[in-house]
């Protein structure tokens, strides 16, 4: 069986390097003009979204159809998970049917390691819960690395809402163990304590941070998991912790600014930082293809 993907926790940087590289290979053979690789011709990919996604599905779909294998694009309200069968049982079925690999976003924290655990097939997690999102970290890495070079000793800012940010997890796992320091900024009811196990440094404020970062990355408030009482205003937030222009312009030299998408526009990044020159957003989600490919190959090699 080949490589799953579950998280970056325990990926050695070795494993994660490689990662990156293959995907910056497939990324200058493609645009060489090898848009169908077809190394992947016969293999099947089961994608699993039980969490709304555009991004990384479509990103995911991309991939798996520049590869050569078949998408087995699955629909939780026509499947029989709606009668009761559990998540485990589906998923076998998909891989008794010819599957030969499972891509899966799920609300439940642990959902992929439980399914590597179970299945015969490769795991690639696409997202659980607020745990990790090895691939979106993964791209964000690779992006980095186009503009930083070596990220040994550079300094990454992740600032928002960090209690139920993947993203944020699973970049901290990846950019400690390429030698990166992390710098953490949010609001106080957005920072759970567990954040100091990250390896990463906890700054108080926005403003703390900008003149020591390399690269900046703004995260989205998740108001659909946070409770109530714990989130401000956009107006507020926005004040206290949007990267408007006036703060952008703090950044040193070279300084890139980063966000997972989708972006609150207005709150915590404003247009004129999203769409200027130091961003390199949409650069992310073109890199996502890239690195999803890499991690299908390595998966079903």
């Amino acid at each position: 069986m080949g490589a799953s993907l579950v998280g970056l926790r325990d990926l050695s940087a070795e494993r994660i390097t490689a990662l990156l590289d293959h995907a910056s290979d497939l990324r200058t053979r493609v645009a060489g003009g090898e848009a169908r690789l077809g190394v992947l011709a016969g293999k099947a990919v089961a994608l699993l979204f039980l969490e709304p996604s555009t991004r990384t599905r479509f990103s995911f779909e991309m991939a798996t159809h520049r590869l050569g294998a078949e998408v087995l694009a699955f629909s939780a309200a026509s499947s029989s998970t709606t009668k009761g069968e559990s998540l485990a049982d589906t998923t076998r079925v998909l891989a008794s049917i010819g599957a030969d690999a499972v891509v899966i976003r799920h609300a439940a924290v642990g959902a992929p390691h439980r399914l590597e655990k179970v299945l015969s097939i490769p795991v690639i997690n696409a997202g659980d819960g607020i745990n990790e999102h090895p691939t979106q970290a993964l791209l964000d890495l690779l992006t980095l690395r186009d503009h930083l070079g070596c990220l040994e000793g550079k300094t990454v800012a992740i600032v928002g809402d960090l209690r139920h940010s993947r993203v944020a997890r699973s970049n901290c796992f990846g950019l400690t163990a390429l030698g990166a320091r992390v710098l953490l900024a949010g609001p106080g009811t957005l920072c759970p304590p567990e954040l100091e196990g990250l390896g990463a440094e906890r700054c108080h404020t926005l403003d703390d941070v900008l003149p020591h970062a390399d690269a900046v990355m703004m995260l989205r408030i998740q108001r659909e998991r946070a409770g109530p009482g714990t989130l401000p205003s956009d107006a507020e937030y926005r004040r206290f912790w949007g990267l408007t222009g006036a703060r952008a312009a703090r950044l040193r030299a070279g300084a890139v600014v980063m966000h997972p998408a989708p972006m609150n526009r207005g709150v915590e990044i404003d247009d004129e930082v999203a769409d200027g020159p130091r961003s390199v957003i949409f650069e992310q989600m073109a890199n996502g293809v890239f690195v999803r490919m890499a991690a299908l190959m390595e998966a079903l090699s």
